[in-house]
């Protein structure tokens, strides 16, 4: 606009002629005199930018972007991931290209629309955490399997956690939370939260929300205030909501391989630590790790963890088992027919009866499996020692090798079922560590049967002997006694008289 108030004004003012003008500016004729014509300021149309480096590439990108609209959001690849393929294709093209093809051709498929108007949100240190769900595609153990990705973050500090889990209870939401509060080294005054069914049963006019029960449980614990959303209205928890995203473009893609789940949420919690080494948002001379130092001390400091287990009321069966999603875990067979308290955790499953624990497994996340304790069927065995050959508790019982060698052969004995059972019913009191220790013993005298291992094993677990006592000598014999065989040779008969 500079140069066109300078054309104008040499010649309409000062008279120069358009000829002088165009040899002092390097400027064509026709030029100038459009000048000159020029009042108000110049609006540029930028036409369609050509892509020659794209060239070829366009149809294979075309063809990528028409299969994932398809698929579901959280699926599809954002443009920096179709630039990378683009780049194993052999395009050596710039970013941006493929970038504005892309928001163009998402504009002409979608249209145009209208954006929402949002107020920015600012909180103080140790005010509030977000927390959100996603699922996200990993492969574990060689199995390509979805999974349900916890996510927190704090909004001041920004400083996020995400922890891994095969499903999406409310046992594991209370494990999530013991997790996240253990990272973070303490609990902020609010969590925000979706109107999930796990925390929020009934939803009422305005913010009035009627919460679990049990969740509120957990918020007594921990003594922060639970605030849900208001429905579809991700924004009050924008933060968490624009963190999935990142999350997944940052750290699962490409697709993750681990042997289990917990060598994944090992290598997150490390990944969520360096990624606080990141530039904070707002804080522009400062990261995300030290605005967390400055938040950490305004936390309120966790005293202990909360025990995050969802109760049912069940009926043991008659094969001592108890069935909790779709899988069935063993009950000592005393409880059998009767009514006991499963305590279902994240990781754990505890039966509780006659007022104290009576059963614990690790928790497993298949279908129909059945997890055995082979200690819960002795009492059955002692009255029915046939089951011990056959019996599925104790088809695959990981004995000691000593103890499986002499079970084979004892069982090829007469009676050999109930001598060996009565075995385990000593170890059960003692333990399989001397057990195996008397069976090694066993074998090692060439003799294996049920009455040298019971023996062997009664002279491990025995008392000790004890020691050589020393007397005091006011208490030693001055006059020893003297053996008189006598009587005994006249019981004989007399045979021999001294």
């Amino acid at each position: 606009m500079e140069l066109i108030a300078e054309i104008r004004r040499r010649h309409l003012i000062n008279g120069e002629r358009i000829s002088s003008i165009a040899r002092d500016l390097k400027l064509s004729r026709p030029t100038i005199r459009k000048h000159l014509k020029t009042v108000s300021q110049p609006v540029y149309h930028r036409e369609l930018q050509v892509q020659p480096k794209l060239g070829d590439f366009q149809l294979q990108l075309e063809q990528w972007l028409d299969i994932e609209r398809r698929l579901p959001k959280s699926q599809r690849r954002t443009a920096r991931r179709l630039f990378e393929a683009l780049q194993v294709e052999g395009y050596r093209g710039a970013y941006d290209s493929v970038q504005r093809f892309v928001k163009q051709w998402k504009a002409k498929r979608n249209g145009s629309s209208v954006k929402e108007a949002f107020v920015p949100l600012v909180f103080s240190p140790g005010e509030a955490c977000q927390f959100d769900w996603s699922y996200e595609v990993v492969e574990l153990a060689g199995v390509v399997q979805t999974i349900k990705l916890a996510h927190f973050r704090l909004t001041y500090s920004r400083q996020m956690f995400v922890v891994a889990y095969p499903r999406e209870t409310q046992e594991i939401v209370f494990d999530a939370h013991n997790r996240a509060f253990a990272f973070f080294g303490g609990v902020p005054q609010r969590m925000i939260y979706d109107n999930l069914k796990t925390v929020v049963e009934a939803i009422f006019i305005g913010k009035e929300r009627q919460f679990n029960r049990r969740f509120l449980a957990l918020a007594n614990h921990y003594l922060f205030e639970p605030v849900a959303c208001t429905p579809a209205s991700g924004w009050e928890k924008g933060q968490v909501e624009n963190q999935v995203g990142n999350i997944r473009e940052w750290l699962f893609t490409p697709r993750l391989r681990f042997a289990g789940f917990a060598e994944l949420n090992a290598w997150l919690a490390t990944r969520c630590k360096e990624l606080g080494a990141r530039q904070h948002p707002t804080e522009a001379d400062r990261t995300v790790a030290d605005c967390w130092a400055e938040e950490q001390s305004l936390l309120r400091a966790i005293a202990v963890p909360f025990d995050g287990y969802v109760e049912k009321m069940l009926r043991v069966s008659s094969t001592c088992l108890v069935c909790v999603d779709r899988n069935r875990y063993s009950v000592p067979a005393d409880f059998a027919g009767k009514v006991v308290s499963v305590r279902s955790s994240a990781d754990r499953i505890r039966v509780v009866g006659a007022d104290q624990l009576i059963a614990e497994h690790a928790r497993c996340f298949e279908r129909d499996r059945l997890i055995y304790d082979p200690w819960h069927y002795l009492p059955v065995l002692e009255r029915k020692p046939g089951a011990l050959r056959n019996g599925a508790p104790f088809r695959e019982w990981n004995l000691p090798a000593a103890i499986r060698v002499v079970q084979d052969r004892i069982l090829r004995q007469p009676k050999g079922d109930r001598a060996f059972v009565e075995l385990l019913l000593m170890a059960r009191e003692v333990g399989l560590e001397p057990l195996a220790v008397a069976c090694e013993l066993a074998l090692e005298s060439g003799i294996v049967t049920a009455a040298i291992v019971m023996n062997e094993l009664r002279r491990l677990i025995g008392p000790a002997r004890p020691g050589t006592l020393s007397l005091p000598e006011q208490l030693s014999l001055t006059m020893e006694p003297l053996a008189d065989c006598s009587r005994y040779d006249r019981l004989r008969g007399g045979a021999y008289v001294h």
